[in-house]
């Protein structure tokens, strides 16, 4: 990486972590914390969390029938999800050990803690387990992807890629041929520490 774009990646990452005190500063202010991966509400707010939970008679009359049509189409798309699931599990189970590249776990990206809410109704937290599951799928899916892609081919596109994966911006640039033979090894042994950058 050159000096600017290095940089710059690490301002991203300064910025990343004054992201997460603002965060945790505004889940002080909304009274919970988290504590070994599951959520502390402060007395009373919990109490207050069911007060606020609208009855199902209530939300389905609330409903559109656009929401009501739609969503089996939406609610199909479990099919592809699990499917997509399973089968990159089966990938990374072999295809990673297979080359020492330090597995995804699956758990630090689908997180069903949302359903638990109080404030939300059994439909509310079906649809929140649902899109969880769906967005944790793909992020689960996109690491594993990630990885494999810094094993077999860690160059940057000449085309600029939106929203690429954080290992992206270590990656070499487009054209560094030298730099591909001097560092591929580097970047497929950063992989078996679980490292981002083959610096």
């Amino acid at each position: 990486m050159t000096g600017r774009i290095e940089e710059l990646a690490h301002e991203i990452v300064r910025l990343q972590q004054e992201l997460d005190r603002e965060i945790e500063r505004r889940r002080t202010a909304l009274g919970w914390s988290l504590k070994a991966r599951l959520v502390e509400f402060e007395q009373g707010i919990v109490a207050e969390h069911k007060r606020l939970r609208m009855g199902l008679t209530e939300f389905f009359a609330r409903s559109s029938w656009r929401t009501i049509a739609t969503a089996p189409v939406i609610y199909s798309l479990i099919v592809p999800f699990v499917i997509i699931d399973i089968w990159v599990s089966l990938y990374q189970a072999i295809c990673f050990r297979a080359y020492g590249i330090a597995r995804v776990r699956r758990s630090d990206h689908i997180a069903f803690d949302r359903g638990s809410l109080a404030y939300l109704n059994g439909i509310e937290a079906l649809n929140c387990a649902y899109c969880s599951y769906g967005n944790g799928v793909i992020s689960y899916v996109r690491e594993v992807a990630a990885r494999t892609e810094q094993y077999w081919c860690p160059i940057k596109h000449a085309l600029k890629v939106t929203g690429a994966h954080e290992r992206y911006q270590a990656f070499l640039e487009y054209g560094d041929a030298e730099g591909y033979r001097a560092r591929l090894e580097a970047f497929r042994e950063a992989l078996r520490t679980d490292k981002v950058d083959a610096a």
